[in-house]
C-alpha cells in the first residue's frame, strides 16, 4: 500500500514513533535490533513488550540506562566511509530491525540479509523536502521520492513483502518530510499483518 499523505505523530519527541508503535505487534519472537538507537525510545518500547533488544549506536550516552532495563548494547560506527558499511551481524540474526531518523544507504542489503525468515523491518526517516523545515537538509541524508521502497528491494537474495509504506509531511513532533515502511522478509503473508 503506497500512501502520500500528511502524517501525524505524538507530540513528545522522546516518545516512541507512532509508526513503530503501530507495527510493533507484528514482530515475531526473537531479538530486535534497534539500529542507531539514540536515547533508546524504541529499545524501551520493545523491552516493555517482552522482546530481547540489541541497542546499537556510535554514541554510548544512553547505554547504562538501557542496560539497567535489560537491553544488550553495542557501540558501533556503521559508516567507515560514505560508500561502505561496517556491518557486524550475521545473516538471519534478528527477528526485527527498527531504524528511525537515520540513513546510511550502504546498510540496506545487510539489514535485509540479517533478518530471520519472517522477520520485520520497521524504518522511518527524513525525505527530500525536509530542507524546508530544518535539519537534516543535505541530500545525502534525505531519501529521494520512493527511495525507501526501492531500498527494501536492494538485496536480490532477499524477498520482502511490504506491509505498509507512507511518504509525506509530518506535522509533529516537528514539521518534517518523511518516508516510512514496514516490511516482512520472505514474502510470506501472516495473519498478524492486520492493518
Amino acid at each position: 500500500m503506497v500512501v502520500h499523505t500528511s502524517i501525524t505523530q505524538p507530540v513528545a519527541a522522546t516518545a516512541a514513533s507512532a509508526w513503530v508503535q503501530r507495527f510493533s505487534a507484528l514482530l515475531p519472537p526473537g531479538t530486535v535490533l534497534d539500529l542507531a538507537c539514540g536515547g533508546g525510545r524504541h529499545t524501551r518500547l520493545f523491552l516493555d513488550a517482552g522482546h530481547a533488544v540489541l541497542a546499537v549506536d556510535r554514541d554510548r550516552a544512553a547505554f547504562a540506562a538501557l542496560q539497567d532495563l535489560g537491553a544488550h548494547t553495542l557501540q558501533h560506527d556503521f559508516e567507515p566511509s560514505a560508500e561502505t558499511a561496517a556491518w557486524p551481524f550475521a545473516a538471519h540474526e534478528f527477528a526485527a530491525i527498527v531504524v528511525c531518523n537515520y540513513l546510511h544507504r550502504p546498510l540496506f542489503p545487510f539489514m535485509l540479509a540479517s533478518l530471520q525468515d519472517g522477520g520485520v523491518l520497521i524504518y522511518e526517516t527524513f525525505a527530500m523536502g525536509n530542507e524546508a523545515f530544518g535539519r537534516p537538509a543535505k541530500p545525502a541524508f534525505l531519501l529521494r521520492h520512493g527511495e525507501l521502497l526501492r531500498q527494501v528491494q536492494s538485496n536480490p537474495a532477499v524477498e520482502m513483502q511490504v506491509i505498509a509504506y507512507e511518504e509525506g509531511y509530518l506535522e509533529r513532533p516537528q514539521a518534517a518530510m518523511v518516508q516510512r515502511i514496514c516490511a516482512r522478509k520472505a514474502g510470506q503473508a501472516s495473519a498478524l499483518d492486520q492493518l
